[in-house]
């Protein structure tokens, strides 16, 4: 095996620990745990499975770590396609990480409401609930934020996948159209009350998801057979 190839497997099994806890955290977890509607049974759920409210936020920690480490691999790999373009990737990726774990604050937060600390014995039920309810908002609102660099990154990444010549040009496609929907998404909420409530919003980041996904695992099976930087 090529240099060249472990790096790529190197690659795609990095990503694949960012993709997997990534889905862990940000969507299995919330959706045993969060019913948005109802404060007293998020506050009950979390209670109750406090281990898996912890699990997801490890699973957030182990995702963010893996991708502090994701764009410096792929910066190896990509570089002498165009070096300029692999440096922007990899200032607009790590950018994002910093911000990804202060965010995290929220959830430690929600941690030490439901599970009593002294000094909360002040307040009654329903405004310990409400808390819990304003600090998982919070922690959206800071989620929202970050994606609008695991948007940018993705517009660099995908244009040197599409011209590297040794990876396929669809994903390099999708990635870039994966960095538009991130930042349309991101304005989208920002600026129009209720943008969930239109059925395009559930769309806007699939082309990231499809891109992300194919390139995680085209170099984890296939590697880069064929390497031509000069393409």
């Amino acid at each position: 095996m090529t240099i060249e190839n472990k790096t790529a497997r190197l690659a795609g099994l990095i990503y694949l620990v960012v993709i997997l806890t990534g889905l862990f955290s940000l969507m299995y977890v919330p959706s045993k745990l969060i019913v948005w509607e109802n404060p007293s049974l998020t506050f009950q759920n979390i209670s109750s499975s406090a281990q898996l409210f912890r699990a997801g936020i490890a699973g957030s920690m182990l995702c963010y770590i893996a991708f502090t480490f994701l764009p410096l691999i792929l910066y190896k790999l990509l570089k002498n396609v165009n070096g300029n373009y692999a440096k922007l990737m990899v200032v607009l990726a790590l950018i994002s990480v910093p911000v990804s774990f202060i965010n995290l604050q929220s959830k430690f937060s929600v941690l030490t409401i439901v599970e009593g600390a002294g000094y909360l014995k002040a307040f009654n039920e329903e405004q310990l609930q409400s808390q819990v309810m304003f600090l998982l908002n919070m922690y959206n609102k800071g989620i929202l934020i970050v994606q609008i660099f695991w948007g940018l990154w993705l517009l660099p990444f995908g244009y040197l996948v599409y011209k590297s010549g040794f990876l396929p040009r669809i994903l390099g496609l999708f990635l870039m159209l994966g960095c538009l929907g991130y930042v349309l998404n991101v304005f989208g909420r920002t600026v129009i009350p209720h943008f969930s409530d239109y059925a395009v919003s559930d769309y806007m980041t699939l082309p990231a998801s499809i891109g992300e996904i194919g390139t995680c695992l085209w170099l984890l099976i296939a590697g880069v057979k064929n390497k031509n930087l000069n393409k």
